[in-house]
């Protein structure tokens, strides 16, 4: 029995709600739709595999490659990771999460490049600041840092996850300065300064005129009512934690792997959909640990709203590198902190650079095989090749299609 996958749903009911929503869908939305509904189908061409084995012959359409799509994300991740590989450090490494609040949020809806983008530089000032002080870490630190915009069941809940080395370079740059064992920075002094830059940042929006203001916020376009606005936000509690390290370098790519190229929601988490709507699992962090696995079945359209809404602006990056990571610099001082590092690692090779010396021997051997035979498991060869929208010359048996 074949699984669910979002694109059934958005081929079974897109055309419908599309006219629903006809002016009210932007186009980065509509091409979204449009990718995942055209996903491994003949829309996008493809090609016919044989195995010379055992003849088994199977067409292979080609993937819509859209980053929102759910289908498409594994081989990308797989992608980024190969190329991340090299640049661990053979140290902890933490995780640490940005939230907004709610007020902030809501405005989140209509000015996401802004909002978004504040975000990244507020949580990359905040994590570079507090670690360069001499009375917590008093380094330059690196940290890779990944946007998501939705919560477990799909509603808009804008969030940075960092995950950063434990430690950076001195000041000077002559030594590695380490946190202290399982202990990164303190997570109060961490909001208290994100909630302020933030805020900052967000003001300077308003007062250069970058922020749309719809519905019960249009008030909010004149400076006193924004100022106003703000004071609330400006006393609450933001909401920034610090995750334990991981276990070494291969928990941290399988935790990348999980977490770079995810989507609003995965196709396994999809169960049902029948005249109720969609039925899907989701997680209640709000819930003891033993109950936080549940289902939820929301209308069709309702899952399509909330779907979209987590599609980014075009051209908006939702990984980004800060501080020792920055693309320009990253290569001069990864090879520095190698060199530090390796005054305070002995003779002993270290799991870290047995697993080195075991990526560098995959590096030197053949791709994989991408095509394998469901029969007999041998290497299948394509034969042939269509262009988008059309039909290979002798289709073969359409139940074997992929």
């Amino acid at each position: 029995m074949s699984t669910l996958e979002a694109a059934d749903i958005l081929r079974a009911h897109g055309p419908h709600w599309r006219c629903a929503q006809a002016g009210h869908l932007s186009l980065g939305q509509l091409k979204v739709m449009s990718a995942i509904e055209q996903c491994r189908s003949a829309a996008l061409g493809g090609h016919v595999l044989q195995c010379p084995a055992c003849e088994h012959t199977q067409i292979a359409y080609n993937s819509c490659r859209n980053r929102h799509c759910p289908k498409c994300q594994a081989s990308a991740a797989r992608r980024w990771l190969d190329a991340r590989q090299a640049d661990l450090l053979p140290v902890d490494y933490y995780h640490v999460v940005f939230t907004l609040p709610a007020p902030v949020c809501e405005l989140a809806y209509y000015n996401k490049t802004v909002i978004y983008s504040a975000l990244f530089r507020a949580a990359a000032e905040t994590l570079t600041t507090i670690a360069a002080d001499p009375k917590h870490l008093g380094a330059r630190i690196g940290a890779t840092l990944v946007l998501h915009t939705w919560g477990s069941a799909m509603t808009h809940h804008p969030h940075i996850h960092g995950i950063v080395p434990g430690g950076g370079l001195s000041l000077d740059g002559d030594h590695w300065v380490a946190c202290r064992p399982g202990f990164f920075l303190p997570v109060r002094v961490l909001s208290r300064l994100f909630r302020r830059v933030f805020l900052e940042k967000l003001d300077d929006a308003h007062r250069a005129g970058k922020l749309q203001f719809f519905g019960d916020h249009r008030e909010l376009a004149d400076t006193k009512s924004f100022s106003d606005w703000l004071k609330p936000l400006r006393r609450c509690e933001w909401v920034v934690y610090a995750k334990r390290p991981f276990a070494g370098p291969d928990a941290v790519l399988a935790y990348l792997s999980r977490y770079t190229h995810r989507v609003a929601i995965a196709n396994s988490r999809l169960i049902a959909l029948d005249e109720q709507g969609v039925t899907f699992k989701w997680k209640d962090y709000r819930a003891k640990a033993r109950c936080r696995h549940k289902t939820m079945t929301l209308a069709t359209d309702e899952f399509i709203r909330r779907f979209l809404l987590h599609v980014l602006p075009s051209g908006f990056h939702r990984i980004r590198y800060y501080g020792l990571f920055a693309n320009t610099i990253r290569k001069d001082n990864l090879t520095r902190a190698r060199e530090l590092l390796m005054d305070k690692i002995t003779d002993e090779p270290t799991d870290a650079e047995t697993q080195g010396a075991d990526t560098a021997d995959c590096d030197d051997r053949d791709e994989p095989v991408i095509y394998v035979c469901p029969d007999c498991g041998a290497a299948m060869i394509i034969i042939e090749t269509f262009e988008r929208r059309q039909l290979p010359r002798a289709p073969p048996d359409r139940s074997n299609v992929s």
